[in-house]
């Protein structure tokens, strides 16, 4: 497993880093994106207070456990968040990430998403999953980019919004065994089915 949390790392256009409270602004900005959080579980931010504590709630929270990954998505020569992506490190291993729609179709999140699954790949995690809404099939495009592989549906009510969600649960395998299904969501939800054609 990781040891270090949300170690800093590059790619081609990419800087993947810790947020920090600097980025408090930046955090309102892609939060607040009313867009770019209509698929998220939580309501938009509406102020600077509340992204500061949605820093302290989601993000500092995560960087003082001992693993983990909880990026944000800056590009190199400017280092401002414009997104998000993040692993668990305990399972189902889940895989997530948003952007603000500014940045949305520029292959962004393909790019770091690739960063993180290989950086948990070489740190010995087994698996990922991720998960998007049924209403949200460019999410599942990216997991499918991702190399990630429809498992199964699920139907989940979700908070704070209070609206039930349709699931679609994508899985990769990172350590050789194809046909492990982790099966979290198709347990802990009784309503579930697999889609045909997925």
């Amino acid at each position: 497993m990781i040891q270090e949390n949300t170690p800093r790392m590059e790619t081609e256009r990419l800087i993947l880093r810790r947020f920090a409270e600097d980025d408090i602004p930046a955090i309102l900005d892609v939060f607040g994106d009313v867009e770019a959080n209509r698929f998220l579980p939580w309501f938009p931010l509406k102020s600077l207070d509340e992204a500061a504590a949605f820093y302290r709630e989601r993000f500092a929270a995560v960087y003082a456990r001992p693993s983990g990954c909880m990026y944000a998505i800056c590009f190199k020569g400017e280092d401002v968040p414009i997104g998000y992506i993040h692993a668990d490190a305990d399972p189902p291993h889940d895989f997530g990430y948003a952007l603000a729609t500014p940045y949305w179709h520029r292959g962004i999140t393909t790019e770091a998403g690739r960063a993180v699954i290989e950086r948990v790949r070489a740190a010995g995690w087994p698996f990922l999953t991720a998960t998007h809404d049924v209403n949200n099939p460019r999410s599942g495009a990216v997991m499918r980019k991702l190399g990630m592989r429809y498992a199964y549906s699920y139907r989940e009510h979700w908070m704070p919004k209070d609206i039930s969600v349709v699931y679609r649960m994508y899985q990769i395998n990172l350590d050789g065994q194809d046909g492990r299904v982790d099966r979290t969501y198709w347990e802990r939800f009784p309503e579930h089915f697999v889609e045909e054609g997925i």
